[in-house]
């Protein structure tokens, strides 16, 4: 999965934890019950509009909030497979990683991508193109073991497989 390409979802600045999973579903770690109220307050038909493989593309400071998993697990649920932003909340972008959400800070392809473009990812070259508007930038690429988190679905799942231990 080093590239990902999919239709993107627009976001603006500052959509805070709260906004991706409201606080009031955090009774379950369900990815796919998270999933069911992913931006629910930002707009109530947001998750039925995304299809697996989907991209958001946000401004600043997108995650910024509550230190707990349940934003990027509601995200990863809803079938968005990498999140484009200007920047991230440092500890959303660190449990992000942690759950296998790729995510990319590309701040020139933020300012020239519109709601239902198409965008490529690539994970391992950090390369960003609109490819409705014909548009590449540079992102900072990830590095060779964030990469092997990332691919093998979180970090559970990546020390599990390096420790030789089925899943449970």
């Amino acid at each position: 999965m080093s590239t990902i390409q999919g239709k993107v979802h627009r976001m603006g600045a500052n959509i805070d934890t709260d906004v991706i999973i409201p606080a009031r579903y955090l009774t379950t770690t369900d990815p796919k019950e998270l999933a069911k109220h992913c931006m629910e307050d930002l707009d109530p038909l947001w998750v039925q509009r995304v299809n697996p493989g989907d991209i958001i593309v946000a401004e600043d400071n997108f995650g910024s909030g509550s230190s707990r998993e349940h934003a990027p697990v509601a995200i990863k649920g809803a079938g968005i497979a990498c999140v484009v932003a200007s920047t991230f909340a440092r500890i959303f972008y660190r449990n992000s990683i942690n759950v296998g959400l790729p995510i990319v800070e590309c701040r020139e392809i933020v300012e020239v991508t519109k709601e239902g473009d198409q965008l490529e990812v690539d994970l391992v070259s950090g390369t960003v193109t609109n490819l409705t508007q014909g548009i590449t930038a540079q992102a900072v690429p990830f590095p060779e073991f964030m990469r092997s988190i990332i691919e093998a679905g979180g970090l559970v799942p990546y020390l599990r497989a390096k420790l030789g231990v089925d899943a449970a």
